[in-house]
């Protein structure tokens, strides 16, 4: 299956993926997955309801930036001591952010990428930009969500 052909969980798969999985299952019965549970939907809110502690603010590279799945969240440090923090569910499909590099995000169902720093969209099919989420730094350690 290339990965033009691959659907998140809740969107229609194409005529030509259900073909392929159909016979990649034969006798067998096995269903296929487009998107593994590490980059797939999931159905809870997009930006944390209240205050996470995500882990250690020297986790996040000056320059680079950080996927925390769980709380499906992505963090940018830019420049030393300087956070930003964004939804890390991909606005176009709702799969959760697979990697990053540098300062950009990509999600792996569909190929979208997002600048960590900004929440906006670098690559389609996404188009629109990432929620920002509130983030700042409590002895040592990131907070997000409302009320950081």
């Amino acid at each position: 299956m290339t990965h033009d052909d691959q659907a998140c969980p809740g969107q229609s798969p194409r005529r030509r993926t259900l073909l392929r999985g159909a016979a990649l299952a034969g006798a067998a019965g096995l269903g296929v997955a487009a998107c593994s549970p590490a980059t797939g939907r999931d159905a809870g809110p997009a930006t944390p309801t209240a205050p996470v502690e995500l882990g250690a603010a020297g986790d996040v590279p000056v320059g680079g930036a950080r996927i925390y799945r769980e709380s499906k969240v992505v963090v940018a440090q830019p420049e030393q001591g300087e956070y930003r923090a964004f939804s890390a569910v991909c606005t176009h499909g709702g799969c959760v952010l697979s990697a990053v590099t540098g300062l950009e995000a990509d999600c792996g169902c569909h190929g979208s990428r997002f600048d960590a720093t900004t929440g906006e969209v670098l690559r389609a099919p996404a188009t629109a930009r990432l929620p920002e989420v509130p983030v700042r730094v409590e002895g040592g350690k990131l907070i997000a969500g409302p009320d950081a």
